[in-house]
């Protein structure tokens, strides 16, 4: 078994900042060649810099909520490395939810955003690599598929609602399609995160400084981890050392989920 991703072709959305651009940097180290996709463009021109024929990295701006935009963004990763072999659904919105008030429309748009997008970009994908793995012998993968979740789909707080559910739907597609795409040998799995200094909790602890003690508390291993401690996780579940695991959520959250459920937000 072997945890390469070396020479393998990815796609990593949410990539302009926090969790899915440290998974891009941390593939793109490793040999893989990756597509940074968000809809930040300035955000990912100044991280990743300029960039030529001869790089690993591209980096691809554009509104994936849009279908149009997906297949741009699958025909613009093909055009750069000719296939593609990983897709990261990194991309993630966190907004509060009046869980009284029938005219919040904080989960429409939380669905829209943390599952359809997902959804949509897999099935686009997932197509893409039962076409190219044709030939191929039974036990090679055509493809992995790594969705990022949280918590919060199994501890909740009165305000995170519609982030809330919304997780909790990305967890059954992860495990719906994992059953759906085993036969095209496309596995398909979820990293679970919480108590990670994600772009969202980076925002919210400058608003409230004192909720970095909260989150420290309610974790066992009492710290928040950095984005790149997620890196590992996700490089197993798309390398080969994991080519008999499909359909599983991941949790990696300091021991979080472990204890009673508390008041504090789950990032």
């Amino acid at each position: 078994m072997t945890f390469s991703v070396e020479g393998k072709t990815a796609i990593v959305t949410g990539a302009a900042n926090g969790v899915g651009l440290a998974i891009g940097r941390h593939l793109a180290a490793r040999g893989a060649n990756v597509m940074f996709a968000d809809m930040d463009e300035a955000r990912l021109s100044k991280e990743l810099g300029k960039t030529d024929e001869d790089d690993r990295i591209r980096y691809f701006a554009g509104d994936l909520r849009e279908r149009l935009t997906l297949t741009n963004l699958l025909s613009a990763t093909l055009d750069s490395f000719d296939r593609v072999d990983i897709l990261v659904n990194a991309s993630r919105q966190l907004m509060p939810s009046d869980p009284l008030d029938m005219d919040d429309d904080s989960i429409e748009t939380l669905l829209d955003q943390n599952l359809m997008t997902s959804l949509r970009l897999s099935q686009l994908v997932a197509k893409r690599m039962i076409k190219q793995s044709e030939g191929q012998d039974e036990v090679s993968q055509a493809g992995a598929i790594v969705n990022l979740s949280s918590i919060a789909a199994r501890r909740t707080h009165p305000q995170l609602l519609g982030y809330s559910v919304s997780c909790a739907a990305l967890d059954q597609m992860t495990r719906s399609l994992a059953v759906a795409l085993a036969h095209h040998k496309i596995r398909v799995n979820a990293v679970a995160f919480g108590s990670v200094m994600s772009a969202s909790l980076k925002d919210t602890l400058k608003e409230r400084r004192d909720y970095r003690g909260e989150i420290e508390e309610h974790t066992p291993l009492g710290r928040i981890a950095s984005p790149d401690e997620l890196t590992e996780a996700v490089q197993f579940l798309i390398s080969d050392a994991a080519r008999f695991v499909t359909g599983q959520i991941m949790t990696v959250d300091g021991g979080r989920i472990l204890l009673d459920p508390c008041t504090a937000p789950a990032h």
